[in-house]
């Protein structure tokens, strides 16, 4: 009898596993999001440093650089 209620019931081991799996994935979801804007906000302020002839190269002028650049780099 005994089994069959352990297969039925989680143990609370079980449900502490369980919710440290879920926070961890949810952790590493978040810090793979962070990353991804910090290097949106990094690549955007790489293009302040190109000169107008390597900004033509990329197909972009100064002016739409720096409107790129003024661009939140978490929301956008």
């Amino acid at each position: 009898m005994a089994l069959e209620l352990s297969g039925i019931f989680e143990t609370p081991r079980d449900v502490v596993r369980s919710k440290l799996r879920g926070m961890a994935r949810w952790s590493l979801r978040l810090l793979a999001a962070i990353e991804h804007h910090l290097e949106k906000r990094r690549s955007r302020r790489t293009l302040l440093e190109l000169t107008d002839d390597e900004l033509s190269d990329v197909g972009l002028t100064r002016a739409q650089a720096k409107a790129e650049t003024s661009k939140s780099w978490f929301w956008s």
